[in-house]
């Protein structure tokens, strides 16, 4: 039955029965030809290094070595000079230091990506980055400020000392909060912390505490993200949840409702599907840019016609780039459909967005091809349309990540999957 109502959703939407994903290699000027088209991008950098491997993380990452480290510093280097040469007519508009763990390397070799990333691109965007609550010591904080990032995010998980060891997150409850107090007055433009719910044997009421504590710590957003169970994942491949997708859901809904509840009350706005930010702060948010290029090890770049990814093999990618070498791994094209399906898909994600936006990038009204599925979830109140905007409403806020259960991570897994078990697979078929 899901498989069948991925394959349902799959064609409407892009066209496809199938979405294939081939051993590609680009030439410079293939890429130079494809961003003379693209306009401003994102810049995404990913830290492929932890101190420990999380249980339910399916994000590429290795534990940390100092020698890895060290050589991964150059290979991003000349990655960075690759796209310097390439990239003259394109701003960078989003900067954003994902993993992985980024401040593993907070003090070997973060300083020096960072520089040279500002000589080859000069960015003057905001620099947002992924940290550990472990690693907030002021000291720490000194460093990540000295380096011009200003957007800061802190992976709590929880609150509760027993779901922080269900999770295996090295940190008790009282040193997380600690270090996210010791972060919001350090006086960041934003301050996002991660909060997992649907945990094992979690309650609605341990949820409001929750996010009770969180409000009185003036946390400036929380992303909330239910315990996604991917297979390749110690949790995820235990198959003690995956069964139960309508109780889960039911359950994730309830959850979700008094996190709307708490934060709404206390004068947050939902920014994204599962995130709520205080009023007038600029959100913090990774997933959502338009066009972008993925550096690193597994990094991913969207440029319009075309999505590709980087090996997920750290020393393959370190390997490629002294070489001289490509490190993309899978690529696919993307035709017209699939380029409107995808930016729907992302604006919504955001919770609305300007109906001329669409007209401008795809050249026609979003009404001509969009038209009747907009009808519908506006019916059904999932969306609401004020003639300018499309609104998601908190109903659709959930169905739509309800959703992925059916669609996404199984696609992700298979995809990351792959890439993890081959560092150079000849194919993947979603």
């Amino acid at each position: 039955m899901k498989h069948r109502v991925r394959q349902f959703l799959l064609k409407r939407m892009t066209g496809e029965n199938e979405i294939h994903f081939r051993k590609t290699t680009f030439s410079e000027e293939e890429l130079r030809e494809k961003l003379a088209h693209t306009g401003d991008v994102g810049l995404y950098l990913h830290i492929p290094f932890c101190e420990q491997i999380c249980p339910y993380c399916p994000y590429n990452k290795e534990l940390y070595r100092a020698e890895l480290a060290e050589g991964y510093v150059r290979a991003m280097k000349k990655e960075i000079d690759f796209y310097g040469r390439i990239t003259k007519g394109n701003r960078i508009t989003s900067f954003y230091i994902g993993g992985g763990t980024p401040t593993t390397m907070l003090h070997s070799g973060l300083e020096e990506i960072l520089a040279h990333v500002r000589e080859v691109f000069d960015p003057t965007c905001d620099i947002h980055m992924e940290s550990h609550p472990k690693h907030l010591t002021p000291e720490n904080l000194d460093k990540i400020q000295s380096l011009g990032i200003n957007q800061l995010s802190i992976g709590v998980e929880s609150l509760s000392d027993h779901h922080l060891k269900s999770l295996c997150r090295p940190y008790t409850a009282s040193e997380a909060r600690v270090a996210v107090s010791r972060a919001i007055a350090r006086g960041f433009k934003c301050v996002n912390v991660d909060v997992m719910f649907d945990l094992p044997g979690q309650t609605c009421r341990e949820v409001e505490e929750t996010a009770r504590e969180i409000v009185s710590l003036g946390v400036d957003q929380i992303a909330t993200y239910p315990l996604f169970l991917f297979p390749y994942t110690p949790m995820g491949n235990n198959g003690s949840r995956k069964h139960q997708i309508l109780l889960r859901s039911l359950k994730r809904r309830r959850m979700l409702r008094v996190f709307e509840k708490v934060f709404y009350a206390a004068g947050y706005e939902r920014s994204s599907s599962w995130a709520f930010t205080k009023r007038g702060v600029p959100r913090y948010c990774s997933v959502t840019v338009p066009q972008y290029l993925g550096l690193g090890a597994s990094g991913g770049t969207y440029l319009r016609d075309v999505f590709y990814l980087n090996t997920f093999g750290v020393a393959e990618y370190i390997k490629a780039m002294e070489a001289g070498a490509s490190a993309v791994a899978l690529a696919v094209d993307l035709s017209e459909k699939m380029q409107r399906a995808g930016w729907l898909y992302w604006r919504i994600y955001e919770t609305h967005f300007q109906k001329k936006d669409y007209r401008e990038r795809f050249g026609e009204e979003i009404e001509q091809v969009y038209g009747g599925y907009l009808r519908f979830l506006s019916m059904i109140g999932f969306l609401k349309d004020d003639g300018e905007r499309i609104l998601l409403s908190d109903r659709g806020s959930f169905w739509l990540h309800a959703g992925e259960d059916i669609l996404s991570i199984d696609y992700i897994s298979k995809l990351w999957g792959a890439s993890k078990r081959d560092c150079w697979p000849e194919q993947v078929v979603l």
